[in-house]
């Protein structure tokens, strides 16, 4: 008898997000799911790992239809479900971490500020492969949970992207997630294509404008597309431009992709010119 696969699930907008809940039906039938999120609101914690958690990991009943599932929370980051779920809840190495379904979606160089994506990454850089999947929201659904949002494309992504994770290991060496943002017009004959990160911006932050330092202000933020501007093989441009499902494998290697010599030669140059040889 085949071992079934087992699928960490976590999401960064907590235990209770409906969004985790959507994401455990669409995965209920294709394996054994180990659900492991943040006790409260985790947005934009990106991957990384607070010091202020205190290591405790609270079991908690998750009901499903008829079945209930013994899920865990943690008062810490994504990342940390992810490191904390793999090392010490999961009795075997999970086959496949699912970030998600968060409210939202995350394109471009914001990218990188997201708990979604941070905790996909943590299961990537671990050898699991991961996937992070966002829908389009209404902005007031980022940090808390709208009721009215309808889930059931999203879950069909997930649940294809899951199926074809599973299958097609393992994935080039470079390939730690995969990133799914799925616009809110979108549906199951929605086209999908892979696409890069752009490099620019897609939630621009906006001045306090306080008037003295410590007077209470957080910032906003908005969303800015160019489609004159913005790459056409873009995630943003895919997902905002096209209006089709983006994806995009995404690496733990950050580095710059330049040419060493050429940028070597610029820095060594500069440092001739800031340090000129005396006469």
């Amino acid at each position: 008898m085949m071992t079934p696969p087992l699928i960490l699930v976590t999401n960064d907008d907590g235990i209770h997000s409906p969004g985790l809940h959507a994401a455990i039906e669409a995965l209920s039938q294709l394996g054994e799911l180990l659900i492991i999120a943040p006790t409260q609101q985790q947005t934009g914690m990106s991957r990384s790992l607070p010091p202020t958690f205190d290591g405790r990991i609270h079991p908690i009943e998750l009901p499903y239809g008829e079945y209930v599932y013994t899920a865990y929370h943690l008062d810490g980051s994504p990342a940390q479900c992810v490191l904390y779920g793999v090392l010490d809840c999961a009795r075997r190495k999970p086959d496949l971490v699912v970030s998600g379904i968060n409210y939202g979606e995350n394109l471009g160089n914001s990218t990188l500020v997201s708990g979604t994506v941070g905790a996909a990454l943590q299961g990537g850089d671990m050898g699991i492969p991961s996937l992070a999947v966002s829908l389009e929201t209404k902005k007031e659904y980022h940090y808390n949970h709208g009721e009215d949002v309808d889930w059931r494309t999203a879950q069909h992504w997930l649940k294809i992207f899951a199926q074809r994770a599973i299958r097609s290991q393992p994935w080039p060496e470079d390939v730690a997630a995969l990133k799914i943002d799925i616009p809110a017009t979108a549906t199951p004959k929605t086209p999908w294509r892979l696409a890069r990160q752009s490099r620019y911006a897609y939630y621009i932050s906006i001045p306090t404008n306080r008037r003295t330092p410590d007077e209470p202000a957080i910032m906003d933020y908005d969303t800015v597309v160019d489609p004159h501007r913005v790459e056409p093989d873009s995630d943003i441009y895919i997902f905002a431009v096209e209006r089709l499902v983006s994806v995009v494998p995404l690496s733990v290697n950050l580095t710059a992709r330049v040419s060493f010599q050429k940028f070597d030669e610029q820095l060594r140059l500069g440092a001739d010119a800031a340090h000129p040889a005396h006469a």
